[in-house]
């Protein structure tokens, strides 16, 4: 199997192209081949495949066998792969990939020398029904709704990229503990699918602190869905303008959510590390 290993801000991912479906042992190879120790070592197995309703079709299985519906720093690192192997036409700048969670998604690129240099995502329209979230709660809304997990109370305001997130606000989230209370969060009985969660510390209306724990994968670098979620929820609570620069472990992404057409846009980095070619 060739693959190419690649990151969005060290949220990292093992990349494979050239099938025309998903394997059946997609769940198993993910678990093998993401470990830091036995295997490549990555947060998640992506793979490109062919797409009934855009240029190509985008799976993710996260490194504990699960399937992820949506991932924003997995998009532009498929969105990068596609230009710089030669999958569509070098004179074009745009192009749409399906995701499981959030349909045909709108991506364009930033190419300088032949390279990708940034990649800005249409990421949709944010979904705020708690049912469709989803959570245990079937509100219009989900905004700073109290949660106890060991005792402790947290605030949390829900919002679905196209997969499911949890945000709560805390005085220091760089320095927050996310091994503690992420997992025990990420398994709630108040989100049937577990929930990706965000630990968010506002700065100034346009720029943002945020920590991770991903659903599926642990704590990660970076998480582009949660980014936009953790932007969308600070609209929602009143204490950020519609853009804002979200800085992760990992570095910055630019956040907008237009009141135009209601849609979130995502702009950031991708990288490729390495390509190899494993026996499996």
């Amino acid at each position: 199997m060739n693959f190419t290993k690649m990151h969005g801000l060290g949220n990292d991912f093992i990349v494979v192209a050239g099938q025309q479906e998903l394997p059946v042992d997609a769940n198993e190879l993910a678990i093998r081949l993401c470990s830091r120790f036995f295997g490549i070592g990555a947060d998640g197995l992506v793979y490109i495949l062919p797409s009934k309703i855009a240029d190509y079709q985008m799976r993710i299985i996260n490194s504990d066998g699960s399937e992820s519906e949506q991932c924003g720093n997995a998009i532009r690192c498929v969105a990068k792969y596609i230009y710089e192997y030669g999958m569509m036409d070098a004179s074009a700048t745009e192009l749409t990939v399906e995701t499981v969670g959030a349909g045909a998604q709108q991506v364009q690129l930033t190419v300088v020398e032949g390279k990708v240099t940034a990649v800005r995502v249409d990421m949709g329209e944010p979904i705020l029904q708690g049912a469709l979230i989803p959570t245990a709660l079937d509100q219009e809304q989900v905004l700073n709704q109290p949660i106890e997990v060991d005792g402790q109370e947290f605030h949390f305001t829900a919002v679905s990229m196209g997969n499911p997130h949890c945000v709560i606000y805390v005085d220091d989230a760089v320095g927050f503990d996310l091994a503690e209370w992420g997992p025990k969060l990420e398994k709630h009985p108040m989100f049937p699918r577990r929930v990706n969660v965000e630990f968010t510390t506002v700065k100034a209306r346009n720029a943002i602190d945020m920590r991770v724990w991903e659903r599926g994968a642990g704590p990660t670098l970076a998480c582009g869905t949660g980014a936009c979620a953790s932007l969308v929820a600070s609209v929602l609570n009143e204490v950020s303008d519609r853009s804002a620069t979200v800085s992760l472990k990992g570095g910055d992404l630019f956040i907008e959510w237009s009141s135009a057409d209601n849609h979130v846009y995502m702009t950031g980095p991708a990288e490729q590390v390495y390509e190899g070619n494993l026996s499996i």
